[in-house]
């Protein structure tokens, strides 16, 4: 749960980003039909429904590009083995504000990381939200809903209904017009024509599944005015499609019927029914006494620009190339030790299965056995890896031991010094026979503690110089009688 959590919350502050841009971009659409300013926030619902994007040169995330984005595909705002860094970050993407966020330090003898407590806390909030925003508005589309089965039939898709005071559109597979009794009958063809661009558009499918979104990213504020701003600008574009349709002639009479519905009617909750008087009304008749039809060629640099702006939106920078990366990073292979992985894998947590996975994965491999998992000791102290191997033979696994004997030392104290806080590592073939290492042994044999050695590819390749020069039989007995 905690990773899909944190992968919500890079999409959210992705599409943040993209909510604002969207934001300054409909302040240069202002006087163009509003339909392109509805086009736009389609980047920002692509941003919260899909974690991965394609890459492009042209993408205006570019400002706010997190620093280890280094992979195409996806934006790591927040990091998702945090709860596993010494130092952990939030990185925003703005240079000024990297910092702004305090976060605990690990504590490396400590079996938790207290930002591991924080992302599951954090998890268990955002399922809680998520849960009673659904919940809410599955109640209120069945409390409408029970209103509406009294509702009568007046022509072909419109029902009209004493329960309700402004019309709007209701229904998922069958969408139908309601219309409270009493409507004039200069007012009912402005209304029917707009809700029927409403049907036509698939507005009744596009805006519960936008609320829908809303409810998964409940916690970012700048999605919920975002959410605002596309209801008004669905509205008005619908308002100038029926302007349209019906002629400039009508503006008048359609703002002063929106005028009127407005007044009699009850605020309707997000996500709600398409309602004919609902968002902003006072934009909404000022837009409709300035419109007036665009030309084609408005209409095609309009339609360009929109495009240009949602795939600019929708696209991630280019990756880093490699030679911008860290020094530390760069790809070498050191006596059958992919010093890159080991780098990378790195970490405080014996708890951290990935990365001890990854640590074994990037050391000398043993001679004629097949891997069989690790298993960790984690729930108290001594912390452990185990590392099982299984052999050719049951016959066989004593000597297959024996052969790799040298191998199982030196990997156990690059585990040592790579796991800040595991205690002991054995390798069993066959389960059978075990070699082992603990940290203390570790530290006799070396002079000291082996973890300073993980510093950088230059002390880390002095440790395994000084690893292969062992007599591992002497130097073994020689630690055990130490601890004895």
């Amino acid at each position: 749960m905690t990773n899909l959590f944190i992968t919500v919350v890079n999409m959210s502050i992705t599409a943040g980003y993209v909510a604002i841009a969207v934001m300054l971009a409909r302040l240069l659409f202002k006087r163009l039909p509003k339909r392109f300013s509805y086009f736009l926030w389609s980047a920002v619902a692509l941003r919260l429904l899909v974690p991965v994007s394609f890459s492009a040169g042209f993408s205006l995330l570019q400002a706010v590009r997190p620093l280890n984005h280094s992979q195409a595909g996806r934006f790591e705002y927040v990091p998702h083995d945090i709860g596993m860094r010494k130092n952990p970050v939030l990185d925003i993407g703005v240079d000024s504000l990297r910092q702004l966020v305090p976060l605990p330090s690990a504590t490396p003898l400590a079996s938790v990381n207290p930002m591991q407590i924080m992302v599951w806390l954090g998890s268990l909030i955002w399922v809680t939200g998520v849960g009673v925003l659904l919940l809410y508005g599955m109640i209120q589309y069945a409390r409408l809903w029970c209103k509406l089965r009294t509702a009568t039939l007046v022509q072909d898709r419109i029902f009209e209904t004493d329960q309700i005071r402004t019309p709007f559109v209701f229904g998922f597979l069958k969408p139908r017009i309601y219309i409270p009794t009493g409507l004039s009958k200069e007012e009912l063809p402005y209304i029917v024509a707009h809700e029927q661009v409403h049907i036509k558009r698939r507005d009744y499918l596009i805006k519960p599944a936008a609320y829908l979104l809303m409810i998964i990213h409940w916690y970012n504020p700048v999605l919920w005015i975002s959410y605002r701003l596309m209801s008004k600008d669905m509205e008005m574009s619908c308002d100038e499609r029926v302007m349209k349709r019906m002629g400039s002639e009508v503006k008048r009479s359609y703002a002063s019927t929106l005028l009127s519905i407005s007044m009699n009617s009850s605020k309707w909750q997000m996500g709600g029914p398409l309602a004919f008087g609902e968002s902003d009304v006072k934009a909404r008749i000022t837009n409709v006494l300035a419109y007036r039809k665009p030309s084609s060629w408005v209409i095609a640099l309009s339609m360009l620009a929109a495009v240009v702006l949602v795939t600019g939106f929708t696209a991630n920078p280019k990756p880093l190339q490699q030679s911008m990366q860290p020094a530390a990073l760069e790809k070498e292979t050191y006596a059958g030790y992919d010093l890159e992985k080991l780098m990378e894998n790195k970490t405080l947590y014996v708890g951290n299965h990935m990365k001890v996975g990854g640590l074994i994965g990037a050391m000398p491999k043993p001679v004629d056995l097949e891997g069989k998992g690790i298993s960790l000791q984690t729930k108290s102290q001594p912390y452990g890896v185990t590392v099982n191997y299984d052999g050719t033979d049951d016959m066989q696994a004593e000597k297959e031991m024996a052969a790799n004997k040298n191998v199982f030392y030196r990997n156990a104290i690059m585990l040592l010094s790579l796991i800040d806080n595991v205690d002991s590592i054995t390798f069993t073939v066959s389960h059978a026979y075990s070699v082992s290492m603990t940290r203390g042994e570790a530290e006799f044999l070396l002079g000291g503690d082996v973890r300073p050695y993980a510093v950088d590819l230059d002390n880390m390749k002095n440790l395994i110089d000084q690893l292969n020069k062992y007599n591992w039989d002497q130097k073994k007995e020689d630690a055990q009688r130490l601890s004895v």
